[in-house]
């Protein structure tokens, strides 16, 4: 059974630092592409980061440019976003996906993607 598990998120003052994770288990996810969204109440889904199968190309929003950085240990079938300096604007449910037709070219779709974690709460306090 495919599964992508999402984990690290929490309550954090502005300014602050998390660490999300998604682990990966029931299929090869490394030689595919996988991406972070997020989404806040009220919000649509929104593109966050995504990365290539082998960690070579990476893309950020803009919102996040230079705050955020993702990487990937393909040995252990895990996604990272490290986030620095949240804003109360950060505040979302994130999520991870992955592209079963993408290995080095990564989308900022959501629709392209084609199985998603349940999410990890992002809460940060002004």
């Amino acid at each position: 059974q495919v599964q992508l598990v999402e984990s690290g998120g929490g309550l954090v003052q502005a300014g602050g630092s998390l660490r999300l994770s998604c682990a990966a288990s029931g299929r090869t996810f490394s030689n595919y592409a996988m991406g972070w969204f997020r989404q806040a109440p009220g919000k649509e889904r929104e593109f966050v980061s995504a990365i290539s199968w082998s960690g070579g190309n990476t893309y950020y929003a803009d919102s996040v440019k230079g705050r955020f950085t993702i990487s990937r240990d393909n040995a252990k079938n895990t996604v990272y976003l490290q986030m620095n300096s949240l804003k109360p604007e950060d505040t979302a449910v994130y999520y991870c996906a992955v592209d079963w037709n993408r290995r080095t070219i990564v989308s900022v779709r959501p629709g392209e993607y084609d199985y998603w974690g349940q999410g990890t709460q992002v809460t940060v306090s002004s």
